[in-house]
Formats: C-alpha cells, structure tokens, sequence
C-alpha cells in the first residue's frame, strides 16, 4: 500500500563540501521504523525543536562517532518539482543501521524539499533524481550553550552536551578543570554528542572544548541535571576541522 507523504522519508546519498551531483539508489519508508529525533545524539527534547524540527539523521561518514551531531546540510534535489533552494537542515541523529544512504530527511524537511508534493517525493524515490548535499556553516541563534544531561548528578557524576556551535566545525574534545591538580583533564565521549566524566570536583565547573580551537565556559556550582547554560560565547566564521 502506498504511504502517504506525511508518513515518508527522503534518504539520499551525500558529497561533502562541494555542490556536486551523485546518482545512488533512494529510499523513502515510514517515518517510525528508524526516524527519532531525540536519539542517539543525547538532545533530549532539544532535538524535537533545534530548526522547527527541519532535521537530519546520518551514518558514516557524517556521523563520525558522534562529532557530526549538530552539523548543519544544504540539501538540494535537481529535479524541477523540487525547491531549487533546497532545504537547510541540523543533525540531530544517527540512522542506525541503514546504510544504503548517508542521510535521512525527516517529513518537515523533506516537505520543504519538494513543496509538500506527494508525486514529487515519489519521483525521487522511483527516478532517482539528482541529489545535491553541501555541509554549510551552522546559524544557530545566540550563543554556544551546555545542556547537563538528565542522568547526571550534583555531585557524583557529570554528563553534558555542547549545542549551537556556529560555523562549519566538529566538537573533537572536551576538558575539564582540575583545580586540586591543576591540569585538565578530557571527558569521556559517552555517546553522540553526550560527553561526561565521573566524580566531578565541587563547584563551579570550568570546561573548555576544542571546535578547530579551545573554548572556555563556566557552568555554576548549583548546576542541575537538564538545565541548559549559556556560555556566553561563538565561534565565528567557517573554519573545518
């Protein structure tokens, strides 16, 4: 039986960095099989609403053990019943073990893509039309901000994701510092985008996280599991790393 639109997804093949074409086989299924907005990256409900909700979920190459969570993707289709604009989206999870594509539309995305046509989703699922996806420079509003993750506890144990980086860069490594020891010492990448570290000093939390180069952000001593924190501070411009 025929799906409808709202109830499909676009995979499609992806190139990096370039507008370039590539012809691969597509594939459009039901959104619940394997579409999850607040997985595997650690977003939380973050990932429900980062974009309105036009998002992404990738597999290698893109996801790169979790370095390509909130990574920002032009997606553009050739066909002529597509936006010629494409559609901007955010990387907000992992496909799991589909790996006939490297990226996966959710339905707001690609109703965007092809102006909320049923026939045209179709087109790119049975003539498997020109698909073009650049990574661009991420425009997230305001600044960098630390979402301390549910499962942390105040004091015992501290996991924290890294959102809104602007430009086109990976969070590659976080660190804490240890003032008893003066040194910093790396956090643990858990999963995604989730880093953390067990029996954190008391205290005010000093962390500094490398996107291309170190950053340094403060989260208050009363920290809470599942407050977000705002750092403060960007990163301009568009360097890749």
């Amino acid at each position: 039986m025929e799906l409808s639109f709202k109830h499909q997804l676009g995979l499609v093949c992806v190139i990096l960095f370039f507008p370039a074409l590539c012809n691969c086989q597509e594939y459009i299924g039901p959104v619940d099989d394997y579409w999850n907005p607040i997985g595997a990256c650690g977003f939380g409900e973050y990932g429900k609403t980062v974009n309105n909700g036009i998002v992404a979920a990738v597999s290698e190459p893109l996801w790169r053990d979790g370095a390509g969570c909130g990574t920002c993707y032009q997606v553009c289709c050739k066909l002529q019943c597509c936006d010629e604009k494409g559609v901007y989206v955010v990387v907000s999870d992992a496909q799991g073990d589909r790996r006939n594509s490297s990226l996966t539309l959710s339905p707001g995305a690609l109703s965007i893509l092809v102006h909320n046509k049923p026939g045209c989703a179709n087109r790119i699922k049975h003539d498997m039309g020109d698909i073009v996806i650049k990574r661009v420079p991420c425009r997230y509003p305001g600044n960098i901000k630390l979402r301390v993750q549910e499962s942390s506890k105040n004091p015992g144990y501290f996991a924290v994701v890294i959102l809104d980086v602007n430009g086109i860069r990976d969070i590659t490594a976080v660190e804490m510092w240890l003032k008893s020891q003066q040194r910093w010492e790396p956090l643990r990448r858990s999963y995604g985008a989730v880093f953390d570290f067990a029996n954190p000093p008391s205290g005010e939390i000093l962390l500094r996280f490398k996107a291309g180069f170190w950053k340094q952000a403060k989260i208050p001593a009363n920290w809470k599991p599942g407050a977000t924190y705002d750092t403060k501070v960007q990163i301009p411009g568009t360097y890749y790393k």
